[in-house]
């Protein structure tokens, strides 16, 4: 027998080491040529290793959270044959330690387990009344007049019995606890729940978060949201939807938007732009390469659609489809998933009333359309039924405006509410 060593290996796009996120096989686990065995984390994608050998598993190096670097040992697999380690055909490569070769982060203690300790309701307190204010307590005049004497307030004595009726032991448990309300917490009928539940933030939700932070730290964000008279647009979308070609995609909203954004940003060059402020300069682009924010089951992912200005509403909404996919599906290339000059983020159906979205640095400009709704409005006078939805927008201060981002979001609520404009030159 002897020792295969698997190495991380260079996984392109000069990459130098990768984040482990999670672990396939462990010690002692017979494995087989192409199964996977871990997944590691790039700066853009998460990528399967799986193994170019048969064998059985004898060493792990890391832990999920932690780097390596390429070309370090991952797995260490007892294999038929002499392998590729430098060893009797018995003995580890080098390292023959479960520790991690070279960790980065410190692991973080094992969290201690805690199970949740559900309290059964019999064993908390027998069932008990609890009067709020201004309902009368049920009990006996004798009841009634020895708390009268005892100056004690009988809508807050817990009554024990037949329909929260408060009898003379009720009384005195109330009296001998000095008053207080003992029963008051012991007789809901909801048990308390305990125990803490330790969740590491490794891979992509630790770079989202790190994403998060660092454009809240860096950037003064301000919120801008306008609400728009969708109700033209949404008919013009349900008549192409309804005339589209077998080989057109349904549209939503979002073509619609995109199709605004690239009418008018033109005009507004400091937000289609991207701000280096390590080097105190403002890339302002002539090309709209939208982000699209997007939902994964690991977490938030921002693919590109680039050149939106030379799409129209069929070719974005395709284009939308195609690197949305891509991303919930760790599909996407490095093209995909760099070089938004601004975003749009969205709820779709669950959109809210408003929200307040955090820029994806080191853009200025994030637009969040929110969910559309029937809306009595003011109309000439008259109260008519429209379909409104608010539109939500943050820019970065230091290089927006108030009053410009105020008037770029203006002009893209004017082409949505008569989107024939959207189309004309």
């Amino acid at each position: 027998m002897g020792r295969y060593v698997f190495k991380l290996p260079d996984v392109g796009e000069g990459t130098a080491e990768a984040e482990i996120v999670a672990w396939h096989v462990k010690v002692g686990d017979d494995i087989h040529e192409d199964q996977n065995m871990v997944d590691v984390m790039t700066d853009k994608a998460t990528v399967e290793m799986t193994s170019p050998v048969t064998g059985k598993v004898v060493a792990l190096h890391g832990e999920p959270g932690q780097m390596a670097s390429v070309g370090s040992p991952l797995v260490e697999l007892e294999v038929e044959g002499a392998g590729n380690a430098k060893a009797n055909g018995q003995a580890a490569p080098e390292k023959k330690v479960e520790a991690p070769a070279k960790p980065v982060a410190t692991p973080a203690p094992k969290p201690e387990k805690v199970a949740a300790k559900p309290v059964a309701r019999a064993a908390v307190h027998p069932a008990t009344f609890v009067l709020e204010e201004g309902d009368r307590p049920l009990a006996a005049p004798a009841v009634r007049q020895r708390a009268r004497d005892r100056g004690v307030d009988l809508r807050l004595v817990p009554g024990t019995g037949p329909a929260g009726r408060i009898t003379h032991e009720d009384l005195d448990a109330y009296i001998a606890a000095g008053g207080r309300v003992a029963a008051r917490g012991g007789g809901t009928s909801y048990a308390p729940r305990e125990g803490v539940e330790e969740v590491k933030v490794i891979g992509l939700r630790r770079r989202i978060a790190e994403s998060m932070q660092n454009s809240k730290r860096r950037i003064p964000h301000f919120a801008y949201v306008e609400e728009i008279d969708m109700t033209e647009l949404e008919d013009l979308r349900a008549h192409l939807n309804k005339t589209r070609r077998d080989d057109q995609p349904k549209l939503n909203v979002l073509p619609f938007l995109m199709r605004a954004l690239v009418k008018v940003l033109p005009a507004y060059p400091q937000i289609n732009a991207r701000f280096d402020d390590e080097a105190g300069v403002v890339h302002r682009h002539a090309a709209v390469h939208i982000g699209i924010a997007t939902q994964t089951a690991n977490g938030l992912i921002v693919p590109v659609v680039r050149h939106a200005e030379a799409r129209d509403v069929w070719d974005s909404a395709l284009e939308v489809a195609r690197v949305s996919a891509a991303a919930r599906e760790n599909k996407a290339s490095k093209e995909d998933l760099t070089g938004s000059t601004i975003t749009i983020t969205s709820l779709g159906a669950l959109g809210g009333v408003a929200t307040t979205p955090v820029i994806n640095y080191p853009e200025v400009g994030i637009i969040g359309p929110n969910a559309i709704v029937e809306r009595p409005v003011v109309r000439g006078g008259q109260i008519v039924v429209r379909k409104m939805m608010n539109l939500s927008s943050s820019f970065d201060h230091r290089v927006v405006d108030g009053y410009d981002a105020a008037e770029f979001i203006q002009k893209i609520k004017a082409l949505l509410e008569h989107p024939a404009t959207l189309f004309m030159d």
